[in-house]
């Protein structure tokens, strides 16, 4: 797994990539609430790079999700999704929980 953090005037990008399996997913959810942590509720993360997402790795973005927006401090929103990645969001049911775009520049542009 990759994972690439960018601090950004608006919010921060997370750049994810690879096989994100249960035995990565603690790593990247660990790093995820490193940015939430510092006070950053803000997130996009980008998954154009990502080939493979297991229940770990959704469960850790959902837990991310639901910090960000706890309180209505900010929300974690995805960009240019893999289409394999895709095709698991929507048949979790996570397509129409999390705003997704097309772009890392719309995404990052919406906050």
């Amino acid at each position: 797994m990759d994972l690439i953090t960018l601090d950004m005037k608006r919010c921060t990008l997370v750049r994810l990539g690879g096989r994100i399996d249960g035995s990565v997913a603690p790593d990247m959810g660990s790093r995820l609430r490193t940015v939430t942590d510092s006070g950053r509720y803000k997130i996009v993360v980008n998954l154009k790079d990502v080939t493979y997402a297991s229940s770990a790795a959704l469960r850790e973005l959902i837990s991310s999700w639901k910090t960000c927006r706890r309180w209505n401090r900010g929300d974690l929103r995805l960009a240019e999704i893999n289409p394999n990645i895709d095709k698991v969001l929507d048949l979790t049911g996570l397509r129409s929980q999390f705003m997704i775009y097309e772009t890392e520049a719309e995404a990052v542009g919406s906050f």
